[in-house]
């Protein structure tokens, strides 16, 4: 049986190989110097990785080759490696807090399409193996389908679900749903939303009115809102991280489908750029496919 760091390695390899495999091509008997970094700054951009992100980096080997007297253009390796796993590490945060009460509230969020729903099956999953009681809120009323699926993963998941009829309000099944977990005495109430509505305006004053609602059933409840990104899109992500935001805020994001694709860089650009943790990565279909993020095992296993 496959572990979780082969399958995160084995799952970043279009993404090592669009990266690692073209600077490991270009840094070969080469000298460190301006257009080696020019070489590779490009790659780096190209690769998704982003234009502050790829700065720092180049500033960063810039540096520290000439500190610690490298000349040789394959030493830029190890010090990508270094300074990946910083940019990587520096908004670690727990997904719990010592100050939450019961029931935590995750307010999942993002377009539609990046694996809203399928997530928070896999969520719902990792919660109830750790011993928590989670419940399933389906609030995105205005599809049908995704009412279906979202009880066919609550089903696998084996947790509870509060939904109701398609076209229903939100707002309302969120509400009932905030009301069934203090009930039930549940750990933590995972919302799913809507992710299109006929405008953006629209679809952001939905999911803050659910927010609303959900801080009236529960007053003291600790709200979280969790943004998923599609990995596969690259620099995409990071505007929809931005909207977002500006919405109902976003206090830590899920990456979804980093396996089969060449974009992965933008985990790094994701870092760099928002501050906002990444809580999870989802490297496949399974119920078992979402991993914790761990900085130093995903920049490992882009390196190994």
């Amino acid at each position: 049986m496959t572990g979780p760091f082969e399958k995160l390695k084995r799952s970043l390899t279009k993404t090592k190989d669009n990266l690692l495999g073209k600077i490991s091509q270009v840094v070969l008997r080469r000298k460190i110097d301006d257009d080696l970094l020019d070489e590779i700054e490009e790659i780096l951009i190209e690769g998704d990785v982003g234009v502050a992100a790829t700065t720092r980096l180049i500033e960063s080997v810039k540096a520290r080759a000439a500190e610690q007297k490298l000349s040789e253009g394959e030493d830029v390796i190890a010090l990508l490696k270094q300074e990946i796993t910083e940019i990587l590490s520096r908004k670690d945060s727990p997904l719990f807090h010592d100050s939450d009460k019961k029931p935590v509230v995750w307010l999942i969020v993002g377009v539609n399409g990046v694996g809203k729903t399928t997530t928070i099956g896999k969520l719902a999953t990792t919660f109830a193996n750790e011993g928590r009681k989670a419940i399933i809120a389906a609030c995105d009323t205005f599809r049908a389908a995704a009412i279906e699926q979202i009880t066919i993963w609550a089903e696998r998941s084996n947790v509870d679900i509060v939904k109701s009829q398609s076209g229903s309000d939100p707002a309302s099944v969120a509400f009932d749903a905030a009301k069934a977990a203090v009930a039930r005495d549940a750990d933590i109430l995972l919302v799913d939303t809507a992710g299109r509505l006929h405008t953006k305006s629209n679809l952001m004053e939905e999911l803050k009115k659910i927010k609303r609602v959900v801080a009236k059933a529960i007053p003291d409840a600790a709200i979280y809102s969790k943004l998923i990104i599609d990995g596969s899109t690259g620099q995409n992500a990071i505007s929809q991280v931005q909207v977002f935001t500006e919405a109902v805020g976003c206090d830590g994001i899920i990456v979804t489908k980093l396996d089969g694709t060449a974009k992965g860089g933008v985990m790094i650009a994701v870092a760099q750029e928002l501050g906002v943790p990444v809580d999870f990565i989802g490297l496949g279909e399974r119920l078992d496919d979402l991993q914790r993020f761990d900085a130093g095992q995903f920049t490992e296993a882009l390196f190994t």
